[in-house]
């Protein structure tokens, strides 16, 4: 998952939580953030696989509504934070977006704030993955930051400079946001149909349910 970030995730460990609440130049990227969680477990079903659990947030609601939950994580400190949260009431295991395994098929794979630490053609191979491995009416369910078009991504950037939040400008221009259209083929090409829904001004929820054998 981007094993090019690890580094910043290990840095941000413990202070993720204390972020989310806290970070004025991060606070419209977390907006509604527990709303935003909510929707996604509501969305789930089955045997949840979750890339990106980071502190386990996500992971205790999924646990809540009585699923069965695989928590895919790449960093050490982040699996460290999330497994004094959530004890043995989930799998917590070392993998990311693209290289995991699994002891049962899954049914819904999910994730929040990660997808954009893959390239689009990382994000195609992943789609490709979880369109193999998941059964007609599985789901992917992702909130993320993404763009209506790349016009719409340069200004939110040059709306961040203006601002003055450098740190989230500089996030905006290192990582890999990409544009609903280009997600919404990935998901299409791949069997899935597509549902977008905007959460903030930032972050969206891209649902896609696997309606026929990719190909």
């Amino acid at each position: 998952m981007g094993k090019e970030f690890l580094e910043i995730f290990e840095q941000w460990a413990d202070s993720y939580d204390d972020s989310l609440t806290n970070n004025k130049e991060y606070e419209a990227v977390f907006h509604h953030y527990d709303h935003i969680l909510n929707n996604v477990a509501e969305r789930s079903t089955g045997h949840v696989v979750e890339f990106g659990p980071g502190t386990g947030n996500l992971t205790l609601k999924l646990i809540a509504k009585g699923l069965k939950v695989t928590a895919i994580e790449p960093s050490p400190a982040m699996r460290k934070l999330a497994k004094e949260k959530i004890g043995a009431k989930a799998q917590l295991i070392e993998g990311d977006f693209l290289q995991f395994k699994l002891d049962s098929k899954p049914d819904t794979f999910v994730s929040t704030y990660a997808f954009h630490h893959l390239t689009d053609q990382e994000k195609e191979e992943a789609i490709k993955q979880y369109s193999n491995l998941l059964p007609i009416g599985g789901k992917i369910v992702f909130a993320d930051t993404m763009y209506v078009t790349k016009e719409a991504y340069n200004q939110a950037i040059l709306d961040a400079s203006k601002k003055g939040q450098h740190n989230l400008a500089e996030d905006l221009q290192r990582e890999y946001y990409t544009t609903i259209p280009i997600l919404t083929e990935l998901l299409e090409k791949n069997g899935f149909t597509t549902h977008f829904k905007k959460m903030n001004d930032f972050v969206w929820i891209m649902e896609g349910e696997k309606i026929n054998e990719r190909g």
